[in-house]
């Protein structure tokens, strides 16, 4: 017996459906409204009428699912539905479409009959998503100064340009422009100067801005394409791993507003050292994911305490060894260069002078993400624990897996920076080709150093006592960073010296500021009292007494 598509549209559009699905899916048969069903539907496929409020299809959902339990529900919405992504996420669905194409429809119906999720949602367009489209790093003075100055410069650039290719200028005309042009080229090295550090670490010109994404091309933001074959750890891992790969083979733009290490690798060593985190990660997954499936009887009665304690021991302790494989494998263990005029391998160079042991204190607790990849633990997600195939839990997750690829490649690159600044022959094989002088390699590592210190001595306590963690994802195609909301109390506790003044330095504002500000009003209003009542009325007071005068004097005969 076939199984039963229950189709519920509006009677058009589930016509077509029906002749659609019945043409591709001839073992399927479809069933237009409950009325049509011999027994139990297999899957249910909804399309909501244009203009569904966003209350009513979520209990329409919720009613569908509880009636055709455990058939799984298919949603497709079309284009131009005004729903916010957060309540696209947060419907009761197995399958949620947004305007397929019909391989995107049929593709979806196969996961779903296998036991899969599917998410795919459009980008998103009009105001919201036009605001994403701003160049990276444009908040603070500094970059806003930046980014107008450079725009002043090339439109008066263009503008010389324009003049000098005239073929009938006048000879001091030209004199004129080609230094009009050194001005602006040395105006150019001096803003870069004094505002490009955050920005850019060299002095050559920067490429082309691109814009940011917007919400749906994001690959682990609230949108873009989801699909989960298999809906247990292994499967959801898969799901995260492919998308991660799929944006780290296209390339990923630096657009935090802040400078990073792996800035300073070329393209192809950069790509190389995420792809090979990833692998690494990969693989220390199926190696615990083993080890807890061999506890053996006693162990797996336990408690879950302590399998979790036991998973982050193991995690904590093969760390130095994962990154020690991805620099091997970033370097390439064949390759050999001069050094001092003998060969030397690159990558147990590297190893070696590489410090493996080094930890971030950014990088939050592995725990959440390590239950959730192993042991398909539930994940918290804005003060909701949801199962790990819910698609908010695989955003989520996909979140924190990406912070920590990027934060452990961060390390990894700054020791390969360090490295090339002892040995010269390494740069042109690691490093971008404006690194290949001494004096912008070593200008990029103070700057790498001199932001470190700032975030640690200033930034890190101020998130600490605002209870925000910063999160490197990747979006799109480029790497942002997103602020998540957590306790940090037992951090901020251990903090001492200069760190422990910024804290204080915080709550000490937050305690005199309602008081200083009442103060400021309260003698703002006596001023405006004084101006008005006392200093108003004595001038005119005089003011009379003169005109009173002047009358006087005018009619006296």
């Amino acid at each position: 017996m076939s199984t039963q598509l229950l189709l519920i549209a509006e009677p058009l559009l589930a016509a077509g459906l029906k002749r659609f699905l019945g043409d591709e899916l001839p073992d399927l048969t479809v069933a237009v409204g409950p009325a049509s069903l011999a027994g139990a539907p297999g899957l249910v496929l909804w399309r909501p009428s244009t203009g569904t409020t966003a209350a009513s299809l979520r209990r329409e959902a919720t009613l569908l699912r509880e009636r055709w339990q455990p058939a799984p529900l298919l949603v497709l919405l079309g284009g131009g539905h005004g729903l916010g992504r957060e309540t696209l996420l947060e419907l009761p669905c197995q399958g949620l479409l947004e305007d397929p194409s019909p391989e995107r429809l049929l593709e979806a119906i196969a996961t779903l009959r296998s036991g899969g999720r599917v998410l795919d949602l459009q980008p998103a367009t009009g105001p919201a998503a036009a605001g994403t489209n701003d160049p990276p790093g444009a908040s603070g003075l500094g970059q806003a100064l930046l980014l107008s100055g450079l725009d002043q410069i090339a439109m008066a650039t263009a503008g010389c340009q324009l003049l000098l290719a005239r073929p009938s200028i006048h000879p001091l005309a030209r004199l004129m422009l080609e230094g009009r042009l050194r001005e602006l080229a040395w105006a150019r090295r001096l803003l870069l100067w004094l505002w490009g550090p955050v920005s850019m670490a060299w002095s050559d010109p920067a490429p082309a801005a691109t814009p940011l994404p917007s919400a749906g091309e994001g690959l682990p933001g609230p949108a873009g394409s989801l699909t989960l074959r298999e809906r247990d750890a292994a499967g959801i891992w898969v799901a995260v791993q492919q998308r991660l790969n799929s944006a780290i083979s296209t390339g990923l733009a630096n657009r935090t507003g802040q400078l990073l290490a792996i800035d300073g690798l070329n393209h192809d060593r950069r790509g190389d050292l995420l792809m090979a985190l990833v692998q690494q990660l990969d693989r220390l997954r199926r190696q615990l994911a083993s080890e807890m499936a061999g506890r053996g009887p006693a162990a797996a009665s336990a408690s879950e305490g302590s399998a979790v304690a036991e998973l982050m021991a193991r995690w904590n302790a093969l760390q130095p060894e994962l990154r020690e494989q991805a620099l091997r494998q970033m370097a390439s263990p064949y390759v050999q260069l001069p050094q001092a005029g003998d060969l030397r391998p690159v990558a147990a160079t590297l190893v070696s002078g590489s410090d493996l042991q080094a930890d971030d204190p950014e990088l939050p607790d592995a725990q959440p993400m390590l239950a959730a990849l192993v042991l398909a633990r539930p994940l918290l997600v804005d003060g909701q624990l949801l199962p790990v195939d819910d698609p908010r839990a695989v955003l989520h997750l996909e979140r924190l897996v990406a912070n920590w690829l990027l934060r452990s490649a961060e390390l990894l690159a700054a020791d390969v920076l360090a490295c090339c600044g002892s040995w010269p022959e390494l740069r042109r094989y690691l490093l971008r080709p404006e690194l290949l002088s001494t004096r912008n390699l070593e200008r990029l590592r103070n700057q790498l150093n001199a932001q470190q210190r700032w975030l640690s001595w200033v930034e890190r306590p101020i998130a600490l006592y605002e209870s925000r963690r910063q999160l490197l994802c990747v979006e799109g195609t480029g790497i942002a960073s997103v602020q998540l909301l957590e306790p940090r109390d037992g951090e901020l506790r251990r903090l001492a010296g200069l760190q422990q003044l910024v804290t204080l330095a915080l709550e000490t504002r937050d305690a005199v500021a309602p008081q200083l500000r009442a103060l400021l009003k309260g003698i703002g209003d006596l001023v405006v009292v004084l101006l008005t009542q006392v200093v108003g009325r004595a001038i005119g007071l005089v003011g009379r007494g003169i005109l009173q005068g002047m009358g006087r004097s005018l009619h006296r005969p």
